[in-house]
């Protein structure tokens, strides 16, 4: 009990920015410009910068944890940017994740925010069963004809915000990808290598031809693909939104699910899932229990386009006649530093012209749950982002995260020329000819 004890306060401590990570920032302004929201608004405490000066003053006692503090942290798309652009090597989004943790921690939520909170962090999102329920719900809304009626009599107008977000609702994609889970699939060909699959969560209902496109990849590539049983929600969402303690129950059933394979990799198609996983060893750090394992599982994965690039690329593709540009992924780009894989991987396909987007690293709105908690400022990046990609003349746009799908899948409707929106991995799979 003592152990445990000593664990928990440690943990606690752990919760809110380090003092000699704050120190890092000399406060310089070159992070100004790669910060969406500062471009946006202007403001200096709505840059990383600002921020991290407000996070100073907080840990310093000289201002309190007030609304107006929680509303610029929050504001923040931890798109990490900045940590791109810092020649300090300011690791903001360890800051940011830090203060939104320690806000949770000692400042409470109204009723109706905590309950829906827990509704989805504790409950929907690490429940297969309630996913699942949920996703039949939203492919009855779809293919019953009702999502239909809905927009066409444009009912949801009249309900403001509402109307926006139906936009951004996930599709349900039957059959889901839980019965896939606990599966082993061959190597087409000869064996060469042996990967784990980490299936996520909402993917497992909303991206589920995504998740059977990536094990095809993997397949034509010689890798033999298990799904673990017994893996969970990543906790990246969690992470975000300031809720790390949910996140470390997740992180240890996930080491547990996978660390005994002897898995070459372990590979995820969401940018997003994949940077927290790697910092599952930072995440577990001040539990002596698991803080080892965890970098151990940390150190094994890998994004899909970072494993694809790192091994001897199966080129036996038909063409494609397609135009497309790439969006990078944030978490990919500026968490992963994973940049030009994806790019090489594109220009692998034969027949397919690849057109550079312009400001391609700078955030869609995304950002987890963001497009939903700040639809505004998501959706005003979202039509910057769209008027970039048309000046690509690109039929497709391409990206390496679920999120940023859904987001621009919206982008393409709401702003665009209604182009294809796809993950890397499906232009791959159509190259190989899925079936």
């Amino acid at each position: 009990m003592a152990d445990s004890t000593i664990v928990s306060e440690n943990v606690l401590l752990h919760d809110q920015p380090r003092q000699a990570d704050l120190d890092r920032c000399v406060h310089c302004g070159l992070c100004l410009n790669a910060c969406p929201t500062y471009r946006e608004l202007g403001v200096e405490m709505d840059s990383p910068r600002g921020r991290v000066y407000q996070m100073v003053q907080v840990a310093a006692g000289r201002i309190p944890i007030s609304d107006t503090y929680v509303e610029h942290i929050e504001l923040c798309l931890a798109c990490r940017a900045c940590e791109t652009a810092c020649p300090s090597g300011v690791e903001y989004g360890k800051l940011v994740e830090a203060a939104r943790a320690h806000i949770e921690q000692i400042r409470p939520r109204p009723l109706l925010s905590r309950l829906a909170r827990s509704l989805v962090y504790r409950h929907l999102l690490v429940s297969p069963g309630l996913m699942t329920l949920a996703g039949n719900l939203a492919a009855f809304y779809q293919w019953s004809g009702l999502r239909r009626l809905v927009r066409s009599s444009r009912v949801l107008e009249a309900f403001g915000r509402l109307g926006k977000l139906e936009r951004l609702m996930p599709p349900a994609e039957r059959p889901f990808f839980f019965d896939q889970i606990g599966k082993t699939f061959p190597a087409h060909g000869e064996r060469q290598h042996r990967v784990a699959f980490i299936a996520g969560c909402l993917a497992n209902v909303s991206f589920s031809r995504l998740n059977e496109a990536t094990v095809r990849v993997l397949q034509h590539n010689g890798c033999e693909v298990t799904v673990p049983a017994g893996q969970s929600c990543c906790g990246a969402l969690h992470v975000h939104a300031g809720l790390r303690d949910i996140a470390r129950d997740l992180a240890r059933r996930n080491i547990e699910a996978f660390e005994s394979g002897g898995y070459e990799a372990i590979v995820t198609n969401a940018a997003g899932c994949g940077s927290t996983l790697k910092e599952y060893g930072e995440l577990l750090e001040q539990d002596p229990a698991w803080a080892e394992r965890a970098r151990a599982f940390s150190a094994r994965v890998k994004d899909i386009t970072e494993f694809l690039g790192s091994i001897d690329l199966n080129r036996e593709m038909r063409s494609l006649d397609i135009t497309v540009t790439y969006q990078d992924s944030c978490h990919l780009a500026h968490g992963q530093r994973v940049r030009l894989q994806p790019r090489q991987l594109l220009e692998a396909v034969p027949g397919l012209k690849f057109r550079e987007l312009p400001l391609s690293d700078l955030c869609c709105g995304s950002a987890g749950v963001y497009n939903v908690q700040h639809n505004e400022m998501s959706m005003s990046l979202l039509e910057k982002k769209m008027q970039m990609a048309a000046t690509t003349g690109a039929d497709t746009l391409v990206t390496a995260n679920p999120g940023c799908m859904l987001q621009l899948r919206a982008g393409a409707e709401l702003f665009g020329r209604n182009q294809r929106v796809l993950h890397v991995v499906e232009v791959l799979d159509e190259a190989y000819g899925k079936r």
